[in-house]
């Protein structure tokens, strides 16, 4: 009896256990979805506050009968210069007037005041939608008239981009993202809207990384990688992850599928940012591979409002060089020759005020001397894991990189 007495006691105690630390993860579970929820009402508020903002300004102009406005931020070449102080490249001042009673912009201004009235509902209702969808939401044909709002998205995407930089807010800020784009793995775990995810057991596919990366709908839970690596292609991303390479060399692998979407952009920003990991680039040896890092690296044109929350000025890359073919011996007939599309990409790069460094300048110049390009999958004609259990190791053993 007494022992069946000390079992049952036992017993109750494990139990109490259990309770207490389900009531403690519940507890922190919960505080996490307090911050989360906090940093999403933040974040709405003062979006929503712009958008308010201007459409205040285009009544009170219209109830004074003046010709209501809108002053939109020039996304252009000529509005944009490369701040060497900072690393990034930055918008200027130039504006763009869109008035209603100009014949000649008035079916944009009143595609800017419905894309505004769009997402200003969005972040009523505490929603997301995708920019298709949007689309489909603000089309539809002005009473008394055949004309519609919107005939393709190929209108509205534009005009999404323009409140963007006229509200100096990223598109996720107003509730809308693209379809999603890119996978990462390693050791890392996150909360995804209040999912715990552990990116070191997501199988072949990997995690898929969303549009929206934000404090409120991510958070990073635990992360003891050393550095995170950029792989262009998913084909090759795919290699290394079947390779165990982030397991071997503790890192985080994330591709973009090409050019990297802003999902994956601000994904890399935030761990750069608030976990201190380093960034190495992965690449095609040619003019877009190029491109592709100096966007991570620098910002983009488009979207230089926001390079001080997008680009990652201390970005490495690492690969490939134009001078990989020759120090890993492969052979003449894995070269691709470089057309001329590619030969003006390239020079129009080199000009690139970023691209200045003698560094840079001969690696693009001995591109263009040896007439090719060297795609990454071009390693295997080594071994099929020669770019993972060679050639990338050598790199980072070398700390051959570019800056």
């Amino acid at each position: 009896m007494a022992k069946k007495k000390s079992s049952k006691a036992a017993s109750k105690k494990r139990v109490a256990k259990k309770v207490v630390r389900r009531k403690v993860v519940t507890k922190k579970k919960a505080g996490r979805n307090k911050m989360s929820a906090n940093a999403r009402r933040s974040q709405t508020a003062d979006t929503s506050t712009r958008i308010g903002a201007l459409a205040r300004s285009i009544a009170t102009l219209a109830a004074q009968g003046e010709d209501p406005f809108l002053d939109i931020p020039t996304r252009s070449l000529s509005n944009v210069s490369f701040e060497k102080a900072t690393g990034l490249i930055e918008m200027g001042d130039a504006t763009q007037r869109r008035s209603f009673f100009n014949l000649g912009q008035a079916k944009k201004f009143m595609q800017t005041t419905l894309i505004a009235s769009g997402c200003s509902e969005l972040l009523r209702q505490g929603k997301t939608t995708s920019i298709r969808d949007l689309f489909y939401h603000c089309k539809h044909t002005i009473e008394g008239t055949k004309e519609n709002t919107f005939d393709e998205q190929a209108e509205s995407d534009p005009i999404i981009e323009d409140l963007e930089v006229a509200l100096a807010s990223l598109r996720e800020e107003l509730g809308l993202y693209a379809e999603p784009k890119g996978a990462m793995v390693g050791p890392m775990t996150i909360v995804d809207r209040g999912d715990t995810i552990d990116l070191s057991r997501m199988g072949s596919g990997g995690y898929a990384v969303p549009s929206i990366v934000e404090e409120h709908v991510i958070q990073f839970k635990k992360c003891t990688a050393d550095f995170i690596l950029l792989i262009e292609k998913g084909a090759v991303w795919r290699r290394f992850n079947e390779d165990r390479f982030w397991k071997k060399h503790n890192c985080l692998i994330i591709h973009g599928g090409g050019q990297p979407p802003r999902g994956v952009r601000r994904l890399l920003w935030r761990l750069h940012n608030e976990k201190s990991l380093p960034v190495f680039v992965l690449v095609d040896n040619d003019p877009w591979g190029y491109y592709i890092y100096s966007v991570l690296k620098q910002g983009s044109i488009n979207l230089a409002f926001e390079s001080a929350r997008m680009a990652i000025p201390a970005a490495r890359f690492i690969g490939m060089s134009s001078f990989d073919a020759e120090a890993f011996g492969l052979p003449p007939e894995v070269t691709i020759r470089i057309t001329e599309q590619d030969l003006r990409r390239a020079k129009e790069i080199r000009e690139y005020p970023w691209f200045a460094q003698k560094s840079w300048q001969r690696e693009i110049n001995h591109m263009l001397k040896r007439g090719v390009k060297l795609e990454l999958e071009a390693l295997s004609s080594k071994d099929f894991s020669f770019i993972t259990d060679t050639y990338l190791p050598q790199k980072l053993l070398d700390n051959d990189f570019l800056d």
